[in-house]
Parts: structure tokens; C-alpha cells; sequence
């Protein structure tokens, strides 16, 4: 895996590439950037990912998950 995708830049990149893949295939796939706080064991703060997917699957409801 290239890239560090823990940091804000590299959680928007790993954003930006999850939404187009589901919308080539025709899913709107909800993804929300949350500012996580500092991990002694990463010596940093980090960003998480998270969506409104299941098990990495598009789901039918769009409400909001976050």
C-alpha cells in the first residue's frame, strides 16, 4: 500500500479514490473525514475513513451514518 492514509491529505486521496470507484459502478457511497485523536503507538493524530457502507458494500439508505 503506497501512501500514508492516516494523515489528513492521505484520508481525503483514500476518499476521493473509494467515492469514484463506487460511482463508475453507479452507487453513492457517502464517506465522512473524521479528526481523530493522538495514538501513542502512531506518535501522531490521525484522520479515520468511515462510510456508509457494510463490510466495504454500498448500502440502498443514504442517511447520514456519521
Amino acid at each position: 500500500m503506497k501512501g500514508d492514509y492516516c494523515t489528513r491529505e492521505g484520508a481525503e486521496k483514500l476518499k476521493e479514490q473509494i467515492e469514484a470507484y463506487w460511482a463508475e459502478r453507479g452507487h453513492d457511497v457517502r464517506i465522512n473525514l473524521v479528526q481523530g485523536g493522538f495514538l501513542a503507538s502512531m506518535r501522531s493524530a490521525r484522520t479515520d475513513v468511515r462510510s456508509n457502507m457494510v463490510n466495504g458494500v454500498p448500502t440502498k439508505s443514504t442517511e447520514n451514518f456519521a
